[in-house]
């Protein structure tokens, strides 16, 4: 290589790094949390900085996005599209349970590896919760089920609790899943508690999943029947969350409320005539002709509530007020960069003030994603181990 062709290489590889450096920034795990003196050393802070190495150890404590998958957009993106996509991560099956509700209702609950017949089992169990939309079907549900299954040291059993009407789960009453109402949450946790009264079980929820699991914690405070709970890009401000999702855009007009409105749309109208027996009295025609996620909730969840519009609706939906009084180890994971569920919702200060929570914040990811290296795979799925191993060693 003769000098010119030096000097090129050099330059190039300089441009390279600061166009990565530009575009990367920041790749380490920002923790926001209580002081670890907080509760004599018990605090969530000292359980992560003592036990989760992904989001402590300065060494491991860090995502670096696939480098096709830079960008928030780009990472929810991926998800998205391949949410129902098999691979040896995720490639598992499920045993279903159906759990009739206190109102007739139908939650299904998808066992893996299995159900287990024994009620004196001690065998810790983590209850998985899916956002909008979602099931247990999904990859990054899958596939966390499967590394939770695997690579915990205290080898939990996971089950799913689908929402009414998703995952194939039968409509048997007018009242649909939401944002807002934890009772499904604390009669699914009543249910297991009675059946295994010995296991301990940990939460995680997606999205509205993790909304639902935050405002349970915090309602139950010191009552929860989750040892600990975890959630994943959870949108503390579900009006901000709203608002940032009902603005035109290619993601909210071509991804989002493409999937997630037919979705909604399928379950309303496979379950037509449930809900007219019911006398939902719901506009089939407006709810045919809606186009965002908004609409629908304007047109059926503000309703069945008695919530004057869906904004109103989702301020009374936020979780982030809940924060405050959770009373059990609690971690959040979101990205900055989430399209969805805009950084400017996460409660930092309760965060911050509450010992017996922590935030792990990081400036890639998207809305579920977290995709890093090559192959992308799922960055969270380590973290979240060893959050469960180290809050279920604790609770001990």
């Amino acid at each position: 290589m003769d000098g010119a062709s030096a000097a090129v290489s050099v330059a190039a590889a300089v441009l390279l790094y600061c166009c990565a450096r530009l575009l990367l920034g920041d790749c380490r795990v920002a923790l926001v949390a209580a002081p670890a003196s907080s509760l004599d050393g018990k605090s969530v802070r000292a359980l992560v900085e003592a036990h989760c190495p992904s989001l402590a150890d300065p060494k491991k404590a860090r995502l670096v996005p696939t480098p096709y998958l830079v960008g928030g957009v780009l990472q929810t993106v991926y998800c998205a599209y391949g949410a129902l996509r098999r691979d040896k991560q995720s490639d598992i099956r499920y045993e279903r349970e159906a759990l009739a509700m206190s109102d007739g209702g139908t939650v299904s609950l998808d066992w893996y590896p299995g159900q287990c017949g024994d009620a004196a089992s001690e065998q810790p169990i983590a209850v998985l919760v899916p956002g909008v939309g979602g099931s247990a079907y999904e990859y990054h549900i899958r596939a966390l089920a499967r590394h939770l299954a695997a690579r915990t040291r205290a080898g939990v059993r996971v089950v799913v609790a689908n929402h009414r009407g998703s995952g194939r789960t039968p409509l048997t009453s007018a009242r649909l899943y939401n944002a807002y109402d934890t009772r499904d949450v604390a009669d699914v946790l009543g249910h297991l508690a009675r059946r295994f009264p010995r296991a301990p079980m940990v939460g995680v929820g997606f999205s509205m999943g993790g909304n639902l699991l935050t405002r349970y914690m915090g309602d139950a405070g010191d009552r929860a029947l989750l040892a600990a709970a975890a959630v994943i890009s959870c949108p503390f401000d579900v009006e901000l969350a709203g608002r940032a999702m009902d603005r035109p855009g290619v993601l909210s007009d071509w991804l989002f409320h493409g999937q997630v409105v037919a979705s909604l749309k399928r379950v309303l109208v496979r379950n037509r005539e449930v809900l007219a027996a019911a006398g939902s009295g719901l506009d089939f025609d407006a709810i045919m002709r809606a186009t965002r996620l908004s609409e629908i909730d304007s047109l059926v969840t503000s309703k069945t509530y008695g919530f004057g519009s869906c904004w109103e609706y989702y301020r009374a939906a936020s979780s982030g007020p809940w924060v405050a009084s959770i009373r059990r180890p609690f971690l959040a994971i979101n990205a900055c960069n989430d399209p969805m569920a805009p950084a400017a919702g996460i409660p930092a200060a309760a965060f911050a003030a509450n010992p017996h929570t922590a935030a792990a914040l990081l400036r890639h990811g998207g809305h579920i994603g977290f995709y890093a290296g090559l192959p992308p795979r799922i960055w969270f799925l380590q973290p979240v181990a060893e959050f469960v191993d180290a809050a279920l060693a604790s609770a001990r």
